[in-house]
């Protein structure tokens, strides 16, 4: 079969006629691009064209620009340009060129989809690019799911040209005279993948001349056993683990029946940025003491007697909110608080959320803030005696991670309302109470 049969074929294979109407080509200038644009055009598939100016190449990069205008102008398609402040975006972002540049291209192409309502966005990755994203994922150990290589379709994303090698693009368009731009950074190792594609490619076909081509077949077995491995590991994690709120509960005693273990255990922690190499740490949790915890840059895993408690890390902005009047609500992360006065009520309710509080004992401003060691209060209906809040954590047995979202309130440095536990005794309602200040605490 001739490249544009082939082209043709993977077209339907793929569905992508399911996307109705036109839709936008990602166009670099380069071989690749350039040769699925005129596979496009030939084959009367509308579509306009989106390029952008990255900044990185001086003149060259403006010469791309003008390449592709031209291009456009001439073959009677519509022309999306931007550009890029790439370096100075890197800097600020503290990112790698590359990421920043990847980021700003999809963002920008997501845009132009939209405002102009095409119904997907291309990109000419061909199979050498597949092949270069499983060998880079390989090595980095991202597990099955990096094994399917660039997937033909992503949400509005198409990749038209996955079934042709990079060798079948360029010698189509040497076929057919079809003109390109040569982009000099792409003869350079910096980058990883142009390291990937100039030396370990070439140093594998030297032993296995086809070896683009049979990886390329492996990888559409890939995606196949992803399905069925997804299917198995949803089951499992279904069944381990338990939503409490926000945070995720993984009985211990289930856990640890599971085989295999480490590949449970990772599918378990990878989606809160845990790495395959953490796997062993988490499962030395299993025979830790409560209080244990292995810590991603977002999430905890913390051993709590019989679970393992996925929870995560608390903001470190939000340890303290001035309450200068009421009524008001402020917002603490995981809970909100509102703030009210009224009258006494004739009955007070026994919510443990609610405070009820002689607003003449009080003034405002008030601090509601997350404890903090050495803290202590008179609690409630225990006769004046103080009590440390970690004494009253500790008798209520909350774990580690709940510990970390416990709030008081305060005012003239004493403790009010330990938040959802205890009131102190100073500042309860009585007979002569006229005016209350009702405090309420809500899960959101």
């Amino acid at each position: 079969m001739t490249l544009p049969e082939r082209f043709k074929k993977h077209w339907a294979e793929n569905k992508f006629d399911k996307y109705t109407g036109g839709g936008l080509l990602a166009v670099s200038g380069g071989v690749d691009s350039m040769v699925l644009a005129q596979l496009l055009l030939d084959s009367n598939i509308p579509f306009a064209i989106a390029h952008c100016n990255f900044k990185l190449r001086g003149a060259d990069a403006d010469g791309d620009e003008q390449f592709v205008k031209s291009w456009c102008l001439a073959n009677g398609v519509t022309f999306h340009t931007t550009s890029f402040d790439t370096k100075n975006m890197a800097e600020e972002w503290k990112k790698g060129i590359q990421e920043t540049a990847r980021i700003l291209r999809y963002e920008w192409f997501e845009e132009v989809r939209q405002e102009h309502k095409y119904a997907w966005v291309a990109t000419a990755h061909h199979a050498n690019d597949s092949v270069e994203t499983l060998l880079i994922n390989l090595f980095r150990g991202t597990g099955i799911a990096g094994l399917h290589g660039i997937l033909p379709v992503q949400n509005n994303i198409i990749r038209p040209l996955l079934f042709a090698t990079k060798a079948e693009v360029a010698e189509y368009a040497h076929a057919n005279d079809i003109r390109y731009r040569e982009d000099a950074s792409n003869a350079s190792d910096d980058y990883l993948r142009n390291a990937v594609r100039h030396n370990v490619v070439p140093a594998v076909e030297q032993w296995f001349p086809n070896a683009v081509e049979h990886v390329k077949q492996s990888i559409d077995r890939f995606r196949e056993a992803e399905l069925i491995y997804k299917k198995a590991i949803d089951k499992e994690l279904k069944q381990l683990s338990e939503v409490r709120g926000q945070d995720v509960y993984i009985p211990i005693r289930k856990l640890v029946t599971r085989t295999p273990l480490n590949t449970i255990c990772y599918e378990l922690i990878c989606r809160y940025g845990y790495s395959p190499a953490q796997v062993p740490q988490v499962l030395g949790l299993l025979d830790a003491e409560s209080g244990h915890y292995v810590a991603s840059s977002t999430h905890r895993i913390i051993r709590n007697r019989d679970f393992l408690v996925i929870t995560t890390i608390p903001a470190a902005t939000t340890d303290l909110i001035l309450i200068e009047n009421a009524p008001c609500t402020v917002d603490c992360g995981t809970v909100h608080y509102t703030f009210a006065i009224q009258d006494k009520p004739a009955q007070l309710s026994q919510d443990a959320d609610i405070a009820y509080i002689d607003m003449a004992k009080v003034a405002f401003p008030l601090i509601l803030r997350k404890w903090k060691t050495g803290d202590y209060l008179y609690p409630l209906g225990m006769n004046m005696k103080k009590k440390k809040v970690s004494k009253l954590l500790i008798d209520a047995k909350m774990p580690l991670h709940d510990k970390e979202h416990v709030w008081v309130l305060e005012h003239d440095k004493r403790i009010i309302w330990l938040a959802g536990m205890r009131l102190d005794e100073r500042f309860k309602v009585q007979e002569r109470t006229e005016q209350v200040l009702v405090v309420t605490r809500k899960a959101k």
